[in-house]
């Protein structure tokens, strides 16, 4: 009877690694078609929360604009990385028009997200090429979008399914059936992807 029993748990544990297996490969596909925004306030006083806000409004208007003929996420990157000293520029005006003595800067990176939720959309955990600007110290809360596809705009349930296969649009859709799975995911990536 034990041995019936250890036989059983592990056909389910291995049924759930094969399981998870294609699901994490399907989260990794998506990771290599999206290009994020992630932008990161100086503190996080109500003041330097505020002033976050201000430098997305300004940042995501121009990048609606600089990427609207983008077709995917390696010319959105490349166009970001062109205009990377125009990007930052931008951050800076705000930052300076509104008052503020914080430094800003703007690179793109490649670097982990837990599981986030915007909208209607929830992308998994992973490590995402992203542009990211970080006001004065950085050490405040962050606000991030989807640059490419575009889901920092209105028309973003068209724009990610034209960029998305089915099966990674459902993932990224339909939150709601796997939360437990993009846990597991993140669990994963900090365990094995780091």
């Amino acid at each position: 009877m034990k041995l019936l029993f250890k036989s059983f748990c592990c056909a389910v544990i291995i049924s759930c690694v094969l399981s998870m297996t294609g699901f994490c490969s399907a989260c990794e596909s998506i990771e290599d078609k999206v290009f994020r925004l992630h932008i990161i306030a100086n503190s996080d006083s109500e003041e330097d929360q505020a002033l976050k806000l201000k430098v997305r409004d300004e940042i995501t208007e121009y990048t609606d604009e600089l990427f609207k003929d983008c077709n995917n996420k390696q010319e959105s990157m490349q166009k970001a990385k062109d205009n990377i000293d125009k990007i930052k520029a931008k951050a800076q005006e705000v930052v300076d028009r509104n008052g503020f003595d914080q430094k800003v800067d703007a690179y793109v990176t490649n670097m982990s997200f837990d599981t986030r939720v915007y909208d209607d959309f929830t992308l998994p955990a992973g490590k995402y090429d992203a542009l990211r600007i970080v006001i004065g110290e950085g050490e405040g809360h962050n606000w991030w979008c989807v640059l490419y596809p575009a889901v920092c705009v209105p028309s973003a349930e068209k724009e990610i399914g034209s960029a998305l296969n089915e099966s990674e649009t459902e993932i990224v859709t339909d939150s709601d059936k796997y939360v437990v799975k993009f846990k597991i995911v993140e669990l994963w990536e900090e365990l094995f992807c780091q």
